[in-house]
């Protein structure tokens, strides 16, 4: 580990000007790529004091050895410049986005003397227009074969174009009409390429033309009474219409956008981006990237369009980058707002407009962009965490790191969950071998007996703590005394099973204890748990708490926590362990907020059920009026009887509310 001030520049040395900035470990590769509005500012934030950085900061500083500058001219062109540097060296400390599949794009090779439409994959190249990218293969075969009715572009391979060539005789498409077979010269190749441009312009979102152009003829054929040729070009405006279908209109005034959306937690995030063009969607892309670097969501959108648009405009590497729409439409404004506009105009040409929406239906979409962010999120992570070797990695990784006996096959984590103290509820969710198992998972509605009567998160966790473990060690104490006792229910006598009632033969609720406990939480809580299982003598369950503001894993008793490293399998599972649990109190909590909220003082009345109570409101009015009435008054109510009458009354009759009082005069308001 290297000391940064071993490598720290002098005073004076850095300049107060905008660059880029590259740190060398001492190998002398690339870690960390940056720019900057001023270098001397931005350089001195990593000679900070160790224990003042991010973690993730603190150890790109001591990995390097060394820092280089290079000073230019403008931001835009810093901006650019680290692009380039990122995409040259691929430093190890920088976010970097991978797609989370191969996307297949529709391509159509303008480069070529014949050009040619196909599915392509993996890097483009120079002289090649793009389409998508596309979700499935089959989706751009089907289009393709709908558009070839009106382009019939060539869309054969290099070898069977040469073969007709040479024998003189055109493809089965060339046939049927979706080729118009260039390669035995039935057109001219001025005449193909300008059938591949027809193609592509419609592609690209020009389509009200084409059919118009179509039915225009259609009518002419009719008028010329040649109805074959009208009943095919009026198959051909079906087609097109078919086409334009598959793509659903998602902004009425045919804007070009692309609309990113991000969805995010602390070690990963999730990227999709909606390729908007003639107000329709024509791709959909997504990408997964690793927060190796210390991050906010606004560099997260800066790297991103970085990315995404770096290629567009290098001579050298064409096709590489996105073509740059007229707006871009983000979640929040990226790190430099007005040099990212700068930098995507001189890439377009024209002015291009990077900003966030609020309301209408550019909001509606970046809406729908965001639930598909997090759905890939969540896929990522359930395919990631449903791999069997992953999950046995995580199990062994978390028996080292925290020095257990045997590997935790059985996990439970507990959260607490409430609304300023009010309706404290609580969650046990299981984890079995790595996976939910959520016929385990538990609810608990807090009482407030935790010690002094308190009921702030430690009381909380100590009270549900000790709720779940006291069931257990009963059970245990039972079980102990149970051994060698005859099964009245059988016909076979013999030992009690742990954890199994002998008279149903089923698991007792609590009937296994887990190997590891986590709680939600860093030291503070760690404490309240380890004091509720030492105080019912719990000596055989490990514990630990996860922090999240940086991931730390808090054993009782120390005073520093288990970092893991942020690759770790075992890290990963404790997240989707507290994740789980914490969404799994949430939504007990919402529920009984939502309960409380429509609570009416006539519930709980004896002999009153929902009929009853409607007809008691559809006669009074109000429960105003209602607390009014006399037992009489209520039970000529149909339905209603004496008893049922007074009952009600009586229960409005200690339900009255308070009496309030006029602040101005000081008199009574009724």
């Amino acid at each position: 580990m290297t000391n940064p001030a071993s490598y720290r520049p002098k005073p004076g040395e850095v300049p107060d000007s905008p660059g880029v900035y590259r740190f060398r470990d001492p190998q002398g590769r690339v870690v960390y790529v940056g720019k900057a509005k001023s270098l001397r500012q931005r350089l001195a934030n990593y000679f900070q004091p160790l224990h003042a950085l991010h973690p993730r900061t603190a150890t790109m500083v001591t990995t390097a050895a060394s820092v280089e500058w290079t000073v230019v001219g403008t931001e835009v062109e810093a901006l650019q410049l680290e692009y380039s540097w990122i995409k040259e060296y691929d430093p190890r400390f920088n976010v970097k986005y991978r797609d989370d599949k191969s996307y297949p794009y529709l391509a159509v090779t303008m480069g070529e003397e014949f050009p040619r439409v196909q599915v392509m994959r993996g890097a483009k190249r120079k002289g090649t227009r793009y389409f998508g990218p596309y979700a499935h293969a089959w989706a751009i075969r089907e289009t393709v074969d709908l558009l070839l009715r009106v382009f019939p572009v060539r869309t054969c391979s290099t070898g069977v174009f040469k073969r007709a060539g040479q024998v003189g005789r055109p493809c089965l498409l060339g046939y049927i009409d979706k080729c118009s077979a260039p390669c035995v010269g039935k057109v001219s190749p001025e005449e193909h390429r300008a059938l591949a441009q027809e193609f592509a312009d419609f592609m690209g979102g020009a389509t009200s033309k084409y059919v118009r152009r179509v039915e225009a003829q259609m009518r002419e054929a009719a008028a010329e009474m040649d109805f074959e040729r009208a009943a095919r070009l009026r198959d051909d405006a079906g087609a097109l219409r078919k086409a334009l279908e598959k793509s659903a209109v998602v902004l009425p005034d045919a804007t070009d956008a692309d609309v990113f959306a991000l969805a995010e937690d602390e070690l990963e995030a999730a990227v999709q981006v909606f390729h908007v063009r003639g107000g329709r969607v024509r791709g959909q892309r997504g990408w997964v990237v690793e927060k190796v670097e210390d991050v906010t969501t606004a560099d997260l959108v800066q790297h991103l369009l970085q990315q995404v648009y770096g290629g567009s405009g290098d001579d050298d590497d064409a096709g590489a980058g996105e073509q740059v729409p007229r707006e871009v439409l983000v979640p929040v404004e990226p790190t430099d707002p007005e040099q990212t506009a700068a930098w995507l105009t001189r890439l377009r040409g024209s002015r291009v407009e990077v900003r966030v929406p609020q309301r209408g239906d550019k909001r509606a979409l970046l809406e729908t962009v965001e639930r598909n962010a997090t759905g890939a999120l969540n896929l990522h992570k359930t395919r990631r965490g449903g791999d069997l070797t992953s999950r046995s990695l995580a199990l062994q990784e978390l028996q080292e790191a925290l020095g257990l006996d045997e590997a935790p096959l059985r996990i439970e984590c507990y959260d607490v969950s409430h609304l300023q103290g009010s309706e404290v509820v609580a969650s046990m969710v299981v984890f079995e071998d790595g996976l939910p198992r959520k016929s385990e998972y538990r609810k608990f509605n807090v009482r407030g007996d935790g010690p002094d009567g308190r009921t702030d998160d430690l009381a909380s966790m100590n009270e549900v703590l000790t709720r779940r473990f006291r069931r257990h060690v009963e059970q245990q104490a039972a079980d102990g005394q149970g051994e060698h006792v005859e099964q009245v229910s059988g016909p076979v006598s013999g030992e009690v099973q742990p954890g199994i009632d002998p008279t149903t033969g089923r698991a007792r609720r609590f009937a296994y204890a887990p190997q590891l406990v986590v709680v939600d939480g860093g030291q503070p809580q760690v404490e309240a748990a380890a004091a509720a299982l030492a105080d019912l003598g719990v000596t055989d369950v490990a514990l630990v708490g996860l922090a999240k503001r940086l991931e730390e894993v808090w054993l009782p008793g120390e005073d520093h926590p288990v970092v893991l490293p942020r690759t770790s399998e075992g890290l990963y599972l404790l997240q989707r362990l507290r994740d789980e649990a914490h969404r799994f109190a949430i939504t007990h909590h919402r529920s009984k907020r939502s309960k409380s909220m429509t609570t009416s003082a006539l519930d709980g009345v004896p002999g009153l059920g929902p009929a009853r109570r409607q007809a008691l409101m559809a006669h009074f009015g109000t429960l105003k009026a209602l607390r009014a009435a006399t037992p009489e008054q209520v039970a000529e109510v149909p339905g209603m009887g004496p008893a049922t009458a007074a009952a009600v009354v009586a229960a409005l009759a200690g339900d009255a509310p308070a009496p309030s009082v006029d602040l101005a005069t000081g008199e009574l308001v009724d």
